[in-house]
């Protein structure tokens, strides 16, 4: 029986004072201070008995703790070296749990995975300090790793562009990026409130689940299509693509638009990926 649980804000603040820790504005450190939140997120990243989970930012091991309770292992990266002592001291009676110090960054995935993981399929569970959230994403989406989910906490907007689609006001390159690798939905909603310190922002919890077929389609390239579209993303699709990284005349880029079947007078907050993926196989060779 688990007497105390880091949830609790009073053992929160005992555990910090105990190790005069002090929170870094720097690293983004807001540690969740309600077990319903905690216990949520578990279950959104539907935790087993089987799964070996990547965490990122343990903090103090709030969300740690559970996902221990109910996977399989827990591996933990953690950047600031002072909570290292913190989490020795939390995690101490789980012996499913290996924390890291690290970067997550600068981290080997691929490795972690591989010695640490079982080599995986592994979940990713994690409340992403927010001024890293893209970088971390698009790190683990990116570089081909043996993952099945990701389930983070974000900023509520970030949440929110991740899963617009096209024709919302919220829809940009972010979600194109995020689509093209997943599936993304938003699986809860979280207020500041539970977070110790408080936030300015309200949180969201997004899962991705990653794509095993994805469209056949000069990604690089796919990519500074998509940059170029969304970087003047007021103006009509014909002049943001002709003034953008394209280094295309403006009648070559209506040429392939009208071989697409894009209306020239769209903007790129109306184009699907599917769209994007066209524009791309009809490109002339370019030099990226």
């Amino acid at each position: 029986m688990i007497d105390k649980r880091l949830y609790s804000p009073k053992y929160v603040k005992e555990i910090l004072n105990r190790h005069g820790f002090r929170f870094s504005k720097s690293l983004g450190q807001n540690f969740l201070t309600d077990g319903n939140i905690v216990r949520n997120i578990c279950q959104a990243g539907e935790v087993t008995k089987e799964d070996c989970i990547l965490e990122i930012g343990p903090g103090l091991g709030t969300l740690t703790e559970e996902l221990a309770l109910n996977a399989k292992k827990v591996v933990a990266v953690e950047l600031d070296e002072s909570l290292l002592p913190v989490l020795e001291e939390t995690l101490k009676r789980y012996n499913n749990i290996e924390v890291v110090h690290g970067d997550i960054l600068k981290v080997d995935v691929n490795r972690l995975i591989d010695e640490k993981l079982g080599g995986g399929p592994i979940k990713v569970i994690a409340n992403l300090p927010y001024y890293v959230t893209t970088p971390i994403i698009a790190k683990l989406i990116e570089e081909d790793l043996n993952i099945e989910t990701i389930t983070v906490m974000v900023q509520k907007e970030v949440a929110e562009r991740i899963v617009a689609s096209p024709g919302n006001k919220q829809y940009g390159s972010l979600s194109v990026f995020i689509n093209f690798y997943t599936s993304p939905e938003i699986v809860m909603e979280v207020p500041r409130t539970v977070f110790m310190p408080q936030p300015n922002v309200n949180s969201a919890v997004v899962k991705l689940k990653l794509k095993k077929e994805l469209p056949e389609v000069d990604k690089k390239l796919f990519f500074k299509v998509v940059r170029s579209a969304f970087g003047k993303r007021r103006k009509t699709i014909l002049n943001s693509l002709s003034s953008g990284e394209l280094d295309l005349e403006k009648e070559d880029i209506k040429k392939v638009l009208e071989r697409a079947n894009i209306s020239s007078k769209k903007r790129a907050e109306d184009l699907k990926i599917e769209d994007f993926v066209k524009i791309s196989k009809i490109l002339p060779p370019l030099d990226i």
